[in-house]
């Protein structure tokens, strides 16, 4: 009978996830240095502020698109998740329901998207491919629909104030990519159901027969991946002001790309929670660097390819040289 022991190897997989976080970290250091002597403004404090907000909500969808991925699955409609969740707490607030009790009910729409995702693949038997592809065009419609294809702005001042107040310096959107990472890093590193993750993203077969519940951490993966979507729709609500269900297009290509860039392979069973963040604001980085510089946006899409086919490629050799 297969082990989890056979599944996965626990030690093995921090000292690479800590190898390659420490060779992110020298690519975002040396690119900062790179722009800081490029250009006058990307050290200025204005900026660097602007810098943080841009990469902590792609950092948090990022979190929950890693524990999918670990599984050996894939959530393809996180942007829209994040659309429709400016609309349901735009819509909320507008109706008068306190802010605390719009954020939770915007939260608990993405649990249940999540649970849907793990109904259709653990019931229905449904790729995650088809089924997460097939909610991200359904929500675009049904935010649409709800709202006649208008904007829906949001007055309360607070919710708005928040998005652009800092603590200690530091923008409270970061902040708020702590309070999502820190859990998430807990969950993943400090917990069975993190090896079992990772055990389910190696063999799922094996898992099961090991008397893992290979389902119920299916319906844990999507349901913190659609909740991180519906989160990062509250802050980028707060931020912009607005509800409108297109926000938040193409996001979840950003979230796979800040991923597998933090060194999440797509084969499954390998990643962390600090490679996908730091991954997130290389992009961040990257992107800001080039608008400062006045390179052309289509440069930005191009070295971000480029960066996925290298970062595949180098561990789809680490997986034949195993």
């Amino acid at each position: 009978m297969a082990t989890l022991e056979s599944t996965e190897k626990p030690v093995s997989r921090k000292n690479y996830n800590l190898l390659f976080s420490l060779t992110l970290v020298g690519l975002l250091v040396a690119l900062c240095a790179i722009l800081s002597i490029a250009t006058n403004t990307f050290a200025t404090g204005n900026n660097i502020a602007n810098l943080l907000r841009q990469g902590s909500m792609i950092a948090v969808l990022s979190i929950g698109q890693t524990f999918v991925i670990i599984t050996a699955g894939i959530d393809l409609s996180v942007g829209a998740v994040v659309g429709f969740a400016t609309v349901i707490i735009a819509s909320l607030l507008q109706a008068g329901f306190p802010v605390w009790l719009a954020i939770i009910a915007t939260l608990l729409v993405g649990l249940a998207i999540g649970v849907f995702h793990g109904f259709g693949i653990v019931k229905m038997g449904l790729p995650p491919f088809i089924i997460t592809l097939a909610t991200l065009t359904s929500l675009r419609g049904i935010g649409l629909l709800m709202t006649n294809g208008a904007t829906i702005n949001i007055t309360h001042q607070g919710l708005a104030q928040f998005a652009r107040d800092s603590f200690l310096g530091i923008p409270n959107l970061f902040w708020m990519v702590v309070v999502v990472a820190a859990p998430a890093y807990l969950l993943l590193e400090h917990t069975k159901w993190g090896r079992y993750l990772f055990a389910v993203g190696s063999n799922p077969e094996a898992a099961r027969l090991s008397g893992v519940n290979v389902s119920k951490l299916i319906y844990l993966a999507y349901c913190v991946s659609a909740v991180s979507a519906a989160f990062v729709g509250v802050l980028l609500s707060a931020r912009l002001g607005v509800g409108n269900a297109t926000q938040g297009d193409g996001w979840e290509l950003q979230a796979i790309a800040s991923s597998v860039i933090g060194g999440t392979s797509l084969f499954g069973a390998v990643g962390s929670v600090q490679g996908p963040l730091i991954g997130a604001f290389i992009l961040a980085t990257i992107n800001n660097g080039a608008n400062l510089l006045n390179v052309n946006s289509f440069w930005q899409r191009i070295i971000t390819g480029l960066l996925i086919i290298a970062i595949v490629y180098f561990d789809q050799l680490r997986r034949r040289g195993k």
